[in-house]
């Protein structure tokens, strides 16, 4: 805990934080300072980001008004995509990834492959809020990735788990096993393409990620490979503002993000039904709501969430991959970003170091079915960068990684804030559970005895785990600022 001076900066990564923070500390605000960690990011966890990924930003808090920037993935436009008479496009590639205690199957290659929104992103959030040069934020990344960086636990577990996608091609093997096996714990990653193109997005901006030589070299590897991305999608995209999800929630109000997203919408039901009830709720009330949220996932769900008045219409008629940075300023600004790489698609691009999402291949962004989504419309996305307000100022930035399991742990950590009066520290490192297809998955901590009589399979984990996501938060309280990282996926935090 630290006194309020400069701010806080909670991130994924101890070299992500500390880039952050030496931004607040040289008079940067928060948008600087999430920015600045946010491309260091990019070569401190390549496989959960980079400069082929998208995410969103929240800023809000310090007198300005609350503004949800939208760079996430958006559906490629080539009709390789949806003609099952075309068989040009790439096949779908599925690798199983093993949690421990639990597995998911995801699916890479180049057909993988949505239009990606950082570099948009990072440019547009800039020219609204930032007040230091972006070449200036950019260099530190450039240098790491040139130089290199150590694995360490967290990343070196990533690889490990993630080892058939990274020996998927050869681009991507010579990064990740360039000598015949995945990099282990305290080995360097060295990506000296990437830092060159992260110095480039510094100095040149945007443009050539999407309209310039940047952009070519991508669509060329990608069409050559069987992808679907065209010059024309990376032409037409553009970083987009949207007007926050509110919702109260005891006597505080919590900023989302909003449809088209997902996550934000159904956390924001999720809050309003505990919010009916007693506090704090019961292990099996935060159950109930979970289930509730994940029964609204329907294909009219999916579906309507690009409609005019969705958000209002959904709530209103029922209660009458990734990483994360939560940062705030001197000024009591607020920088709530999430992003997402998915676990990467295998195809990084020759000549910049990029290794490009697999959105398009994620069953959990794609619960209608791979492709299904009209070119050009925003993927529908878990993540929900967060605050909770209190008394018209920021008092919690949050946020998460772990697809799905976003909503469950970011649910879990606001009732441990808000409901339990938990430090930072203690709602982020408390258990979690996750309901999903009537399995429960829980932490060891959490009593799920009283739940065996409601039909449930229940999975008990060993430990903390990283498929519980990796909540990042900054808490504000009495005058002084405490910031947690995850343990689950080796977040830090770091006060200045």
């Amino acid at each position: 805990m630290a006194e309020l001076a400069k701010g806080v900066v909670a991130a994924g990564h101890p070299t992500t934080a500390q880039v952050g923070a030496a931004v607040l500390r040289e008079g940067g605000n928060a948008v600087d300072a999430a920015v600045a960690a946010m491309l260091t990011s990019f070569a401190a966890e390549p496989l959960l980001t980079g400069l082929g990924a998208g995410g969103y930003m929240l800023v809000a808090g310090g007198g300005r008004d609350a503004t949800l920037l939208d760079f996430f993935v958006e559906a490629p436009t080539d009709p390789r995509s949806t003609d099952p008479e075309d068989s040009s496009a790439a096949e779908l590639v599925a690798i199983n990834v093993s949690f421990g205690d639990a597995a998911q199957v995801f699916h890479v290659g180049p057909s993988s492959c949505g239009v990606y929104g950082t570099p948009a992103g990072v440019c547009e959030a800039m020219r609204r809020w930032g007040t230091l040069p972006l070449e200036r934020l950019a260099e530190p990344a450039a240098r790491l990735a040139g130089e290199g960086v150590a694995l360490n636990a967290g990343q070196a577990y990533v690889a490990e788990i993630l080892s058939d996608l990274l020996r998927s091609t050869p681009e991507c093997a010579a990064l990740w096993a360039p000598e015949g096996r995945i990099l282990r714990e305290g080995e360097t990653l060295r990506n000296p393409e990437l830092g060159e193109s992260l110095r480039r997005l510094g100095r040149d901006g945007a443009e050539p990620f999407y309209r310039g030589d940047v952009a070519s070299a991508v669509c060329r590897w990608l069409h050559a490979h069987g992808g679907v991305m065209s010059a024309s999608d990376l032409r037409s995209y553009r970083a987009l503002e949207r007007e926050p999800v509110r919702v109260a929630y005891r006597d505080r109000e919590v900023l989302t993000n909003p449809p088209p997203s997902a996550g934000g919408t159904l956390l924001a039901y999720a809050l309003a039904l505990l919010d009916r009830g007693p506090a704090p709720p019961s292990l099996d009330a935060v159950v109930e709501a979970m289930a509730a949220a994940q029964s609204e996932r329907t294909a009219e769900f999916v579906e309507g969430l690009t409609e005019e008045g969705f958000l209002e219409r959904f709530l209103g008629s029922r209660l009458g991959a990734t990483t994360h940075i939560s940062v705030i300023d001197a000024d009591g600004c607020a920088c709530s970003v999430t992003c997402t790489n998915g676990e990467g698609s295998g195809v990084v691009v020759p000549g910049t170091g990029i290794h490009i999402n697999n959105v398009m291949g994620e069953e959990d962004l794609n619960p209608l079915g791979f492709h299904r989504h009209p070119p050009g419309r925003r993927m529908p996305s878990m993540m929900a960068p967060s605050v909770v307000m209190r008394d018209g100022e920021v008092e919690l930035v949050l946020g998460s990684a772990g697809s799905n399991r976003i909503r469950s742990a970011l649910l879990q950590t606001i009732v441990g804030v808000v409901d339990h009066g938990l430090s930072a520290r203690q709602a982020v490192d408390a258990p979690r559970a996750h309901l999903e297809h009537d399995v429960l998955y829980v932490e060891p901590g959490i009593d799920a005895g009283a739940l065996e009589d409601k039909e449930l399979s229940i999975v008990r984990f060993g430990g903390l785990n990283l498929f519980f996501g990796g909540v990042q938060a900054v808490l504000r309280r009495e005058g002084t600022l405490q910031g947690a990282g995850d343990p689950r996926r080796g977040g830090v935090a770091v006060s200045v």
